[in-house]
């Protein structure tokens, strides 16, 4: 081709690009039109569902649709006998408690490849999905974390533990009746040998956490009970009309009282589940909501950073941001959910926002310059900003991490441990359901944690040290990849986690001989080395050790003191509703050590948002829902480059709690006083681990003295108890001992 015939084909592929462009512009038109009267359909068929003698099959005949997807727009119209529909809910029931295979035995034959992907937008049953992603921002793009990363009232699947296999699971639950998938072990990834491996040893260059040089700026609160209406501004609580209690009757009815609102919390009445019952999944629900169309509102796209900002679609805790349409660059008011730093249990608005001026007034007393954030994440991690050192080694802040080093501690390093155990490993007919919880659990597991560049340390390396330095480099801030192998004559729990594909992340393996590859913390492979009642066969392939540090230190004894003079307040103080603010705000400051921990993890991102319909999605979008102006969508979109990315602390605090739900000292200065935790309970009496507590068949003499990490007695259940087969059944079964214990008045020893 010479210049000339190049310079022509310009030309003509610059004539089909404008041919091309126009007929995108005719497509998104036709596609935004087919949209809305799809939409239309959809409404139509759902409001045709309200009369009592509706039939799907007439419906789907007179709307196009097929009767699946009439029953997927109105479930109400299934025409399923209900007998047949209860009989695969009791299937899906027996799925739950069927057995789990053990892990394989070493060696495993092929890795086993895991994808996880986004369920559909149309589901044929209402089922509970996981938590969605946070949208596109800087203060909001880790809002997933502060979800999903650490438990939430809403608890997690458990693992059902098989005769042979207990198992546990991490992360958001589903429904209780969905069948969990177990296809076997899974193989975590490991440490690469020559130049690769260099990468697993380093940090990334120009990213350190550095004490912010600037204050945060205070945003106006107000508290809203979207059930009853009541509205508290400042001092005063006023009634307000919310109409269908739409985003934007709410914005309207907020603004009109208290001009200047930046921010709404939502204390009771979750306006977001209305008309959930339309959809297929809570989600869908919830997304609808937050795009609810508005004369006066639109979605707020934000500026800088924070461009294309978007809502954060979640069952539970949405959050919709907001800006006038007549005035997008006016300022952003965002709804939220109160039940992000506490389960307001019922208390009114005004005790909301007393327990709110009381967490920041006892904040206050430990940082000058305390701002409450949106959510209790943004708020830890901004308050630990502000404690990171100004002289010493690290005054200059704390490197992150290598991508691909925070890439194998997010595969590698789980967080609580949740297990519901069967028989025959505890009796069908449990004599008692006692209940332990660790009291302000993670809070005692912050005074040391991992700094700077990890060191390696090979199978060889490990093998050539003494029993002392092994010891050392074990109780050190470390993580290790281990060979593992239950030994014989072994009657207890599982001491250590092993990966599994399927709903379940990791499972505990009890049954002697058992062997698996696994990545764990130094505090719990030193407790299946070391334990009291018997050693486990531990294999060492490799590890990371880190530089001993306190990081954390400072910032979790100033949440403590924080939390305790708010627990104390809760108690002594002498008006009733002045007690439950104080109870509520130490719950808070949980929340914001909690969460904020969690939000040092880093886990690759869900990333949400929303498009006007009719222009061109992002590449690798999955479509939440749309109405006929916006499409909601989310997609993955790894690691951000984000300088407070330290995965290993949070790795490390939650090794330390894991291997506390087995083995806790009480200490008087350096003497040991006393024991707690489950190996110190009698084998077959373990029926529960939920992240931060224990259920038993017994009451324990561990004693309690209202310090973090101490074990509360929460509840007691007089048997014979029928043995909980679901995570529903624990549940319930929990919330009646916690009656029973309350209604006897029973106190902590």
């Amino acid at each position: 081709m010479d210049r000339k015939s190049y310079t022509a084909e310009l030309a003509s592929l610059r004539e089909l690009r404008t041919e091309i462009t126009a007929a995108e512009k005719t497509v998104a038109a036709a596609r935004k039109e087919l949209d809305k009267l799809t939409d239309r359909r959809s409404r139509r068929v759902a409001g045709l569902a309200a009369y009592e003698g509706a039939q799907a099959p007439a419906i789907a005949k007179a709307s196009g649709l097929s009767v699946g997807d009439v029953v997927r727009i109105a479930p109400l119209l299934d025409p399923t006998p209900a007998a047949v529909r209860a009989a695969k809910d009791d299937d899906q029931a027996a799925a739950v408690a069927a057995p789990a295979p053990a892990p394989a035995v070493e060696p495993v034959a092929e890795p086993v490849s895991v994808s996880v992907v986004a369920p559909a937008l149309t589901r044929p049953a209402p089922v509970v999905e996981q938590p969605a992603a946070a949208a596109v921002t800087a203060e909001a793009s880790r809002e997933a974390e502060d979800q999903a990363a650490v438990e939430r009232p809403a608890p997690a699947a458990p693992a059902v533990a098989a005769p042979v296999v207990p198992a546990a699971s991490v992360g958001p639950v589903a429904a209780p009746a969905r069948p969990m998938v177990e296809t076997g072990p899974r193989e975590l990834p490991t440490l690469p040998e020559g130049p690769a491996g260099a990468r697993f040893e380093a940090v990334t260059t120009g990213l350190v956490s550095k004490r912010p040089p600037y204050t945060q700026q205070a945003r106006s609160t107000v508290f809203l009970d979207a059930a009853t209406g009541d509205l508290a501004v400042r001092d005063q609580v006023v009634r307000v009309d919310l109409g269908t209690r739409t985003p934007g009757e709410i914005l309207d009815a907020a603004l009109t009282t208290a001009p200047g609102t930046e921010r709404i919390y939502i204390t009771a009445g979750a306006p977001w589940h209305d008309g959930a019952e339309r959809y297929s999944t809570l989600k869908d629900a919830v997304a609808a909501w937050l795009n609810t169309p508005s004369e006066r509102w639109t979605t707020a796209v934000g500026s800088g950073r924070d461009k294309l900002a978007g809502h954060f679609v979640h069952q539970r805790q949405p959050v919709g941001r907001y800006a006038p349409a007549a005035a997008l660059d006016s300022g952003t008011t965002e709804i939220r959910s109160m039940g992000e730093w506490f389960d307001a249990d019922g208390a009114d608005v005004t005790t909301c926002r007393d327990a709110f001026r009381l967490l920041w007034q006892a904040l206050r007393r430990h940082w000058d310059d305390v701002v409450l954030m949106g959510s209790p994440s943004q708020t830890g991690r901004d308050l630990w900003s502000r404690t990171i050192p100004t002289t010493g080694k690290w005054a200059g802040g704390y490197p992150v991490l290598s991508e691909e080093l925070r890439g194998l501690l997010h595969a590698t390093g789980g967080q609580g441990r949740t297990e519901l155990i069967l028989p025959p490993r505890v009796p069908e007919q449990l004599p008692a359901l006692v209940e332990y919880d660790r009291t302000f659990a993670y809070a005692k597991h912050l005074w040391k944690s991992p700094v700077g560049t990890p060191r390696r340390i090979t199978a060889a390396a490990f093998a050539a040290m003494t029993e002392q330095e092994q010891t050392k480099a074990l109780m050190s801030c470390s993580h290790w990849n281990v060979r593992v192998t239950v030994p014989a004559g072994w009657n207890h729990i599982g001491l250590l986690p092993a990966p599994v594909t399927g709903d379940r992340a990791w499972v505990y393996p009890s049954e002697p001989g058992t062997t698996f590859t696994t990545w764990a913390g130094g505090a719990e492979v030193h407790l299946a080395l070391s334990n009291h009642l018997m050693p486990w066969r531990i294999e060492i392939l490799g590890g990371l050790v880190f530089e001993d540090g306190k990081p954390l230190d400072e910032w979790g004894k100033r949440l403590k003191a924080a939390w305790a003079d708010l627990t104390n307040l809760s108690r002594i103080h002498g008006d009733e509703r002045q007690r439950q603010a104080a109870y509520l705000a130490s719950r808070a400051v949980r929340s914001v050590l909690l969460f904020g921990l969690g939000g040092f993890a880093q886990r690759p991102r869900l990333v949400s948002g929303t498009t006007p319909v009719g222009e061109a999605l992002p590449a690798g979008v999955e479509i939440l829902g749309q109405d006929d102006q916006v499409v909601t969508w989310q997609r993955q979109a790894g690691f951000s480059r984000d300088p407070y990315a330290h995965p290993e602390w949070a790795a490390y605090v939650w090794s330390g709690a894991r291997a506390a739900l087995l083995d806790m000292k009480y200490r008087q200065g350096k003497e040991v006083i006393g024991y707690a935790g489950a190996l110190h309970a009698k084998p077959g009496s373990v029926v529960y681990f939920g992240t931060d507590g224990i259920a038993l068949t017994e009451r324990q003499p561990w004693p309690y003295r209202g310090e973090p990490g101490d074990y509360l007695l929460k509840g007691h259940l007089t048997g014979p108890v029928e043995h909980p087969t679901s995570q529903e059944q624990y549940l319930k079964l929990r919330g009646q001992g916690r009656a029973e214990l309350a209604a006897k008045g029973a106190e902590q020893q």
